[in-house]
């Protein structure tokens, strides 16, 4: 049996299974199968691949990557949102490589990549799937771009990514799974578990890992523990945006809006509401802003510094100046993420928006 076949196998198995306390433990040793099963398949595709893939070098505040079905509109996207001169044309497959564009918007720079329609099939590899993950996987946020006529499209683009270990709009559980030489396996909580502990050590067995510390800070289901397991897992944001409106009638608009009600909906052709989809691009991002304030003179309250919420002095450093970890010895914040005025701050300081932020280099 091919693995192909023995994944259409596990995945029949699963369906066919009534899931209850009774048959718990089962699913749970036939979805971490599942789960290793997909994995062998994507390393196959990519040894396939030669090495060859697309090589984006990533720049600027932030990088989003179009993703959607062949001749869904993305290189008009990409062009009216930055100028880009990605190919266009009404037939399947027009973007054959990566078209990288700028957009420069609330102080903010960032990187749009065009990126090879992907199809189903595209985590095994098909149609250049494996490269185009590859960026995707690399990216800040996801903006899935949708023909108002194909809304099946975002079921089909959705499942290739969570099969190829991206995962949307999801954080990463707050668990973690330290090996040890003896001693079995033994795990801590902080919260009310719904998996028994029986059930983690038998998915823990499928993958052979037979004496462990498990720590869970978090509730969650048999999915998130494999992804924790396989520690390949990248959590990426996104949005959905729904191109064509234009061509379409008011029963097919409406229809599209139930099934999905937070999408924006644009022509990009026509230049329709692309307004909206900078804001929705800016505002997923979660930018905050940070005001740099020279040692002993005034805050640059102008031009602020525009990085991704979670950002800590140390990555504020690094972005400054290659040398500036290595001679940093403290620094000064005023604003949300000070306790009182001037505080000094280490490292591992993480700042919030519109603080104040003061190095203190060494000479």
């Amino acid at each position: 049996m091919s693995i192909n076949e023995e994944i259409i196998s596990v995945e029949e198995e699963i369906r066919k299974t009534p899931y209850n306390k009774a048959t718990s433990f089962h699913i749970g040793r036939l979805k971490a199968k599942l789960a290793r099963l997909r994995d062998e398949v994507i390393k196959k595709a990519s040894s396939k691949s030669g090495g060859e893939g697309y090589s984006v070098r990533k720049s600027g505040d932030a990088t989003v990557t179009l993703v959607g079905f062949p001749s869904v509109g993305k290189s008009t996207l990409l062009n009216k949102l930055t100028g880009a001169n990605s190919q266009v044309g009404a037939y399947e497959f027009t973007t054959l490589d990566v078209i990288p564009g700028v957009l420069e918007y609330k102080n903010a720079t960032i990187q749009i990549l065009d990126v090879p329609g992907l199809v189903k099939g595209a985590a095994s590899g098909r149609g250049r799937g494996k490269e185009v993950i590859a960026v995707v996987r690399n990216c800040d946020l996801v903006l899935f771009l949708m023909d108002v006529f194909h809304p099946q499209h975002y079921q089909v683009l959705t499942q290739e990514l969570y099969d190829a270990g991206i995962r949307l709009n999801q954080k990463h559980p707050d668990v973690v799974i330290k090996r040890q030489d003896r001693g079995g396996v033994t795990i801590s909580s902080t919260v009310d578990l719904e998996m028994p502990d029986e059930l983690i050590k038998t998915i823990l067995g499928e993958y052979k890992i037979h004496n462990a510390h498990v720590l869970v800070r978090e509730s969650i289901n048999v999915d998130q523990l494999i992804d924790i397991i396989m520690g390949n897992r990248v959590y990426v944001p996104a949005i959905a945006v729904v191109n064509k409106v234009d061509m379409a009638d008011e029963y097919v608009l409406k229809k599209c809006k139930r099934e999905f009600p937070d999408a924006t909906y644009i022509s990009a052709d026509k230049e329709k509401n692309l307004q909206e989809v900078r804001d929705v691009i800016y505002d997923a991002l979660d930018f905050i802003r940070i005001y740099l304030k020279p040692q002993g003179g005034p805050a640059d309250l102008e031009e602020p510094l525009i990085v991704r919420s979670g950002t800590t002095i140390g990555d504020i450093c690094d972005r400054l100046h290659r040398d500036f970890r290595r001679k940093f010895r403290y620094a000064l914040i005023w604003g949300k993420s000070a306790k009182h005025p001037g505080q000094r701050a280490g490292l591992d300081h993480v700042l919030r928006d519109k603080d104040l932020l003061t190095l203190i280099i060494a000479k």
